[in-house]
């Protein structure tokens, strides 16, 4: 025979039902807390990436102006020491330039155009390009604009063109590969600069 069930039976069941729902109330505020705190610390961490990211981005382009423009000091320079030499040393080579423009600069649209020195005479005309450090890209990007010259500059359409690159420090092998290229090579000499291609040297004209 069943025992009956009174209502300090049923009393004590709720109670039991209740401390569990409690519990797992209890457990689930527990767990949203810890996610709430691991999202406010996820979000603290992405702020102070943001942060950091920031100031990174600050600091490359304030390296990069200042590299910039320590670059275009030093080519400043080179320009400075190799422009006095110009006239004697192309004419030395039988180019018998006789004025020289620093920095010539066209701004015709769609093909504007600086040339560190331009050096010319009534047929015949340099192009110097001068750098603290010649590369290979530097003495590519060179051709590329010696083949457009005449578009920029038009009004010497009809003149020869010769190209010159001069630099302090040249890489490994990019006199040899300019001189490739049918380009003069100016280096430093003494208190002053040298053209360095031999007298077997052919100059490509443009």
């Amino acid at each position: 025979m069943s025992t009956p069930v009174t209502i300090d039976d049923i009393y004590k069941l709720f109670q039991k039902s209740q401390e569990a729902f409690d519990r797992r109330v209890t457990e689930a505020d527990h767990r949203s807390a810890e996610a709430d705190r691991r999202s406010t610390e996820a979000d603290r961490r992405s702020a102070e990436a943001d942060r950091s990211m920031a100031e990174l981005k600050k600091t490359v382009d304030r390296t990069s102006k200042a590299v910039e423009a320590l670059t275009t000091r030093w080519g400043r320079f080179v320009e400075e020491l190799v422009e006095p030499a110009v006239l004697r040393l192309f004419q030395e080579k039988g180019i018998d330039v006789k004025e020289i423009y620093p920095r010539a600069r066209t701004k015709r649209q769609g093909s504007a155009m600086e040339i560190d020195i331009l050096a010319i005479d009534d047929t015949e005309l340099v192009l110097v390009e001068c750098k603290s450090r010649l590369s290979k890209d530097d003495v590519d990007e060179f051709v590329e604009k010696l083949e457009r010259f005449k578009v920029s500059f038009p009004h010497y359409k009809d003149y020869q063109a010769y190209g010159a690159v001069a630099g302090i420090e040249i890489n490994e092998g990019i006199d040899r590969y300019a001189y490739r290229k049918g380009l003069f090579v100016i280096k430093p000499s003494g208190d002053s600069v040298a053209i360095a291609n031999d007298d077997d040297f052919k100059p490509v004209a443009w």
